[in-house]
């Protein structure tokens, strides 16, 4: 029974709840796909690192980090940091969950390579090494006889790229239309109650979905570099953010939000690519959304998109609610399917 050493490079929400998810799947890990697994490493920016080759308590580093403790705490090997930290983990894969950058990918694509080049799968969560440095990354781990796969980088925990990668063979995508920010949509949708935009933002801010700088995501970025990975991968075009036409939200009024309610519509921060031949269209904005789109019915924070293809009719793909649970959950398929070839 093969057995597989993980190391989790950052330890925020989406990484504490890919612990709590190891470990609530560890028996069916075992019996359905006969694979067994030791953490030998932790870091964060903000809780202190841990690595043992021999294996660490995570259970234990949880509870560390739920009472405010460190995990610097635990025996651990000192490491100066994330890449000396991957060099010295002694895992077989390395979850990669540090922030996005929008506009390099780094550090997050020297943390991808270097996991690669010390013969680990590698998988992230973080957007920036998918757009920055896709090709660079997947040829690097073929060399290796290694994955380095993404699947919650766009929609959380929902099978796209690996929808296209197995599912759906020699489908070629020739366009997609979609919902992909969270945020957005409850901020449109609370102003459709009759909150002002600030105060959508304040509580957006107040739960955690929304950073203290909300420009991310109202204006346009986070979804902005959604669709540049999944053009990027799916499409087969490399596109950065910044070369996807982007508007955000700041200038619908709650004078626009009643005038589209009483004409049947709603308005949605809509994310579209198309693909002509070697032309392609990438925008990010605000549509009037009639009652007949299955973009419609997403409220608060689901999300949902629909691809056309050259084999099939529109096929769209609805995420409800998603948070980090779903998030972890998507990087938990992606070392089941890495590991099973």
């Amino acid at each position: 029974m093969p057995h597989y050493k993980l190391a989790l490079l950052g330890f925020g929400n989406v990484g504490r709840a890919l612990a709590g998810l190891l470990l609530r799947k560890r028996q069916e890990l075992k019996e359905r796909y006969d694979i067994t697994y030791t953490v030998t490493g932790i870091a964060t920016a903000r809780h202190g690192t841990v690595a043992s080759p021999g294996g660490i308590d995570l259970t234990g580093a949880l509870e560390l980090i739920r009472s405010g403790r460190t995990l610097n705490l635990m025996t651990k090997t000192l490491t100066s940091g994330p890449v000396d930290f991957i060099r010295k983990c002694g895992a077989d894969v390395l979850f990669e969950n540090t922030p996005v950058n929008i506009d390099t990918g780094q550090p997050g694509v020297e943390h991808l390579r270097t996991a690669l080049e010390c013969g680990m799968h590698a998988i992230t969560a973080n957007k920036g090494p998918v757009v920055h440095a896709y090709r660079e990354l997947t040829e690097l781990a073929e060399s290796q006889g290694r994955k380095f796969y993404f699947e919650s980088t766009v929609m959380d925990g929902a099978p796209i790229f690996s929808l296209f990668r197995g599912a759906i063979p020699a489908a070629q995508l020739k366009s997609f239309k979609g919902v992909l920010n969270s945020t957005t949509n409850i901020i449109l949708t609370r102003m459709e109650a009759g909150e002002a935009f600030e105060t959508a933002v304040r509580y957006c801010q107040e739960i955690g979905i929304a950073e203290t700088n909300p420009s991310a995501d109202v204006d346009g970025w986070d979804a902005a570099i959604k669709v540049a990975a999944l053009v990027t991968v799916l499409m087969g075009m490399p596109l950065k953010p910044q070369q996807v036409e982007r508007t955000g939200i700041r200038g619908i009024s709650p004078e626009m939000i009643r005038s589209a309610k009483a004409g049947g519509k709603r308005y949605k921060l809509v994310c579209s690519a198309e693909r002509n031949g070697e032309t392609l269209q990438a925008r990010v904005a605000p549509e009037l959304v009639p009652v007949g789109s299955p973009m419609y019915s997403v409220e608060g924070s689901t999300s949902i998109v629909t691809f056309k293809t050259d084999v099939l009719g529109d096929l769209s793909i609805v995420e409800t609610d998603p948070g980090p649970q779903t998030t972890a959950y998507g990087l938990l398929a992606d070392f089941i399917n890495a590991v099973r070839g």
